[in-house]
């Protein structure tokens, strides 16, 4: 998970209902588990920021998904990756490619040609952010029943 555990605050979510009773993920050096513990008490403020910012460009459902085509593909056209996620928009694909290529996750290669040719690639880091999410699939898969069990109480308040 990193360095940092998360800890739950109060909060609202843009897809919340209930805003009193939703609650937002933020990073933060207390609640730090045995498992992702700093070899020091002393936490990096850069590291702090990096870690939140990095949380809202990356955890989102367009960029894991280009993140998972791209890492199966190797490199693919801009046209051929939307044409693989299917349900993302030609705006909302070009937006979440332009913030993967500033945080250094993917690279973008125009080739001089007409119509011109633009491809795409995971950089090393997009490869290693890839490898990180890898662990959400293995957790998602270790406790996809008991998520489901707790959503059906949930759901039959």
């Amino acid at each position: 998970m990193g360095r940092h555990a998360f800890r739950w605050e109060e909060g609202t979510g843009k897809n919340d209902t209930h805003p009193k009773e939703s609650v937002g993920m933020t990073a933060s050096p207390s609640n730090v588990s045995a498992a992702c513990e700093a070899p020091s008490p002393v936490v990096d403020p850069r590291v702090e920021a990096l870690v939140n910012d990095l949380i809202g460009a990356v955890a989102d459902k367009w960029t894991l998904l280009i993140l998972e085509e791209l890492d199966a593909a190797g490199t693919l056209r801009f046209t051929e990756l939307s044409r693989r996620i299917g349900t993302i928009s030609q705006k909302m694909l070009t937006q979440t490619l332009r913030a993967m290529e500033r945080n250094g996750l993917v690279s973008r290669t125009v080739h001089p040609v007409v119509p011109p040719h633009v491809d795409y690639r995971l950089t090393p880091l997009g490869l290693s952010l890839g490898a990180a999410f890898c662990g959400v699939w293995l957790w998602a898969e270790e406790n996809l029943e008991t998520v489901d069990a707790a959503r059906t109480r949930f759901d039959a308040r």
